[in-house]
């Protein structure tokens, strides 16, 4: 197949690092463990795949998606800062703005939209693909999916070694991180909407 013919494993590498780090599971590990104990149960199968297919989709519909609902990339990231902006304040405050009484366990939302597959990640996929070759950055998605599997399926074990105490001030640590993230997301992309939008 001629998709195949582009396969570079370094440009694999580099698309697996670049959206490894925007994902940052690794960082989000507080915030994992925060939605077990609060849906007691995370379908990370479901989860992983999901946001891996949101990626791979996003990938090469997302600029005629956005421009077809009439939603700009930096109006679509503005809208996924203020989500993050608000689970950061449910882990930094300790409160519930988001009411999950009828879920029964975390998957899609919001472990697969916005945690993994958010605003950032699938903004930085289209970035990518000015550069990289299509098969190179799916690989790069499919082994992400796969950690971040690895890393869901490990919630409950991950819980019992955490203990409260470590977790609690983990989570306000991350929370403040994440709040961080969100304000950066957001002031970055509305500056640029503004430059995009009004003359001076």
């Amino acid at each position: 197949m001629e998709i195949f013919e582009d396969f570079s494993i370094k440009e694999t590498v580099t698309c697996f690092m670049v959206l490894f780090a925007v994902i940052d599971i690794i960082g989000s590990i507080p915030i994992i463990v925060s939605l077990k104990q609060k849906f007691g149960q995370i379908e990370a199968r479901r989860a992983s795949v999901t946001a891996g297919l949101i990626m791979i989709v996003f990938l090469f519909v997302g600029n005629k998606l956005l421009k077809f609902i009439g939603v700009d990339v930096n109006s679509f990231a503005i809208a996924g800062a203020v989500v993050i902006f608000v689970i950061a304040l449910e882990m930094i405050l300790g409160i519930e703005i988001n009411k999950t009484t009828e879920a029964k366990a975390a998957s899609i939302v919001p472990i697969a939209f916005p945690l993994v597959a958010g605003a950032g990640t699938l903004t930085t996929t289209l970035s990518l693909r000015a550069e990289f070759h299509d098969i190179n950055i799916i690989l790069g998605i499919i082994l992400n999916t796969i950690f971040v599997y690895l890393v869901l399926k490990s919630a409950p074990w991950l819980e019992k070694r955490m203990g409260e105490a470590t977790l609690s001030i983990l989570q306000k640590v991350f929370g403040i991180i994440l709040l961080a993230i969100s304000i950066k997301l957001f002031t970055a992309n509305f500056a640029q909407l503004i430059q995009a939008n009004i003359n001076f």
